[in-house]
């Protein structure tokens, strides 16, 4: 389930000095938006806060015809060839009075000067021997996929999806004690939010309607052990692997915290539990860069074309869905312990009707719009 110790080290090595199967780079934030391309497609606004990093084709719908990259004018990512677009959920702080705060991102190692933060991208085509050409297949133009469910609120279900997981980290090199749930201590280095993606697929289908079903994990194993795929996804693709570095350290006080003692962070789709979790992913490389740095197994890849992060800093994207995200915000209510929620939208009236006549069903409201219903158990 966690990430191992020869992992980890292998990944703070790679940034320095060639290392086996680890592709890793930084994509400055592209926009903060209440969008959602994959699973709310022409929706705006989308039921929840995304902070979203990579190529600036980025749009409702997105491109299926594989054609992004010809669309794209810049990426935020260091490998200019690299229109994808990655994006999750986005944190914020509860305060004991009731409030919430958008929790800004911080560069990772090796990569703090990225813009707002970010996220540090890897593509890893095996553990622990150098692939032949081909064995990894690269994603295909059109390809897209997503990993976690939002409505997930226990361990046991969470489960489900084998490394999604939270680093409390005590210096920015940390990589150990990872856990599935939202860390319950103050974190010294902040918090990183740890998402790797299934690394089998089933060779035919580029999405499915879940956009899960057409991508699986090894049969009776994990990536990190090189476990066989499974016969109704039997086509090795990369791992994918996002790290997001979310500054918690300004809220460390634990007299801010709730009066419960209870760790104080919440998904933007109202999730205090951590087990929500969940990352999208659109393919956009270019041609075939990825599969060229997949076959040959490199680090810093010297042989697709790359750029500096102050230039992938130049590219953003205008915020769609036009509201205040860096306030203090309040809610109508906040329960602690919820089971799923239910995603919708709401004109004015109808928020007000939802918060004076919905007996004990509490809402989190940002801005104007009605980010998520919550159920009780």
């Amino acid at each position: 389930m966690h990430w191992t110790t020869a992992l980890a080290a292998a990944v703070l090595a790679a940034a320095a000095r060639p290392a086996h199967a680890l592709l890793r780079f930084s994509c400055s934030q592209l926009v903060v938006d209440r969008i959602d391309p994959l699973v709310n497609p022409d929706q705006a606004p989308s039921p929840h806060l995304h902070q979203i990093v990579g190529g600036n084709a980025l749009n409702l719908t997105m491109d299926r015809t594989g054609r992004i990259p010809e669309q794209a004018t810049c990426t935020t990512c260091t490998f200019a060839d690299d229109f994808s677009n990655y994006w999750t959920a986005v944190l914020y702080f509860r305060a004991r009075n009731g409030t919430f705060r958008r929790v800004p991102q911080l560069g990772n190692v090796f990569f703090e000067q990225a813009r707002q933060g970010g996220m540090s991208i890897y593509y890893i085509p095996t553990i622990g021997s150098m692939p032949s050409a081909g064995a990894v297949t690269a994603f295909k133009p059109g390809f897209r996929m997503l990993v976690g469910n939002p409505n997930f609120r226990t361990q046991q279900e969470a489960s489900q999806f084998r490394q999604l997981t939270y680093t409390c980290m005590r210096n920015p090199n940390d990589r150990s004690g990872e856990t599935m749930h939202f860390p319950r201590q103050p974190c010294r280095a902040g918090i990183m939010a740890n998402v790797r993606f299934p690394t089998c697929w089933d060779g035919k289908n580029l999405d499915s309607p879940d956009h899960m079903s057409h991508v699986s994990y090894p049969a009776g194993g994990t990536f990190e052990r090189n476990s066989p795929c499974p016969a109704t996804h039997p086509v090795k693709i990369p791992q994918l692997f996002y790290e997001t570095v979310w500054d918690t350290r300004p809220f460390n006080n634990r007299a801010d915290w709730p009066e419960d003692g209870s760790q104080p962070f919440v998904w933007s789709f109202g999730d205090p539990t951590g087990f929500g979790t969940h990352a999208d992913y659109v393919f956009g490389w270019k041609g075939d860069a990825l599969q060229k740095a997949m076959d040959s197994n490199c680090v810093s890849c010297p042989q697709l074309k790359s750029q500096t992060i102050q230039q992938g800093n130049q590219c953003v994207k205008e915020r769609i869905v036009k509201e205040d995200i860096d306030g203090w915000e309040t809610a109508a209510s906040v329960p602690t312990r919820t089971r799923k929620s239910q995603f919708t939208t709401a004109t004015k009236d109808d928020t007000r009707r939802v918060e004076e006549g919905t007996e004990g069903i509490p809402i989190i409201k940002f801005s104007k719009y009605v980010t998520s219903v919550w159920q009780w158990e």
